[in-house]
């Protein structure tokens, strides 16, 4: 009896731990750095610029890391550029960081997608291992104060983008 009931327990076991994960959504990853201070970091520009996250406290930052071989930045271009475009006139920044890339590659899709806010490489992987990043895109979108408000796996859509960075200008006063 003592076996059956172990060998059940073993078969059970993974069974429901299974049934249990396929209830998530498995673009919902916690994150240990959501209201935590974004990790700082400079990014060398494909521009010849830089960005350096310190200099933008103050402002809404949105930072969405892509690359040119994944077809779920593809799906999120427009959307991240239009609301770059709406909101850059608030104060709202936006920073591309691009990820296991070429940069002939990376250059063309900027090109592609006309994306006109500052992109820059992560050729040393850096800022990636700094923000925890499990793969692209992700996108994280931090306060005035630099703390990660919300934290984004797979394709951002306009919705998402607009809804957190509405909350985080209302929350200032900033009303359009």
């Amino acid at each position: 009896m003592k076996r059956l009931l172990l060998a059940a327990g073993l078969v059970l076991l993974p069974l429901a731990l299974l049934a249990f994960g396929l209830t998530r959504d498995p673009r919902v990853v916690p994150s240990p750095l959501v209201g935590n201070r974004a990790p700082d970091f400079t990014l060398q520009l494909f521009d010849g610029g830089q960005v350096k996250l310190a200099e933008l406290r103050g402002r809404v930052v949105v930072v969405n890391f892509w690359a040119s071989w994944c077809l779920a930045c593809r799906e999120e271009a427009e959307a991240l550029e239009g609301i770059w475009r709406r909101y850059r006139e608030r104060g709202v920044m936006f920073v591309g960081v691009n990820v296991q890339d070429k940069e002939t590659d990376a250059r063309a899709f900027i090109r592609e997608h006309g994306k006109t806010y500052p992109n820059g490489p992560d050729p040393s992987g850096i800022i990636s291992i700094a923000y925890g990043m499990y793969g692209v895109p992700e996108t994280f979108i931090l306060d005035q104060e630099a703390r990660i408000q919300h934290k984004h796996i797979g394709a951002v859509t306009r919705e998402i983008l607009e809804r957190e960075i509405e909350r985080l200008l209302r929350d200032r006063g900033d009303r359009a």
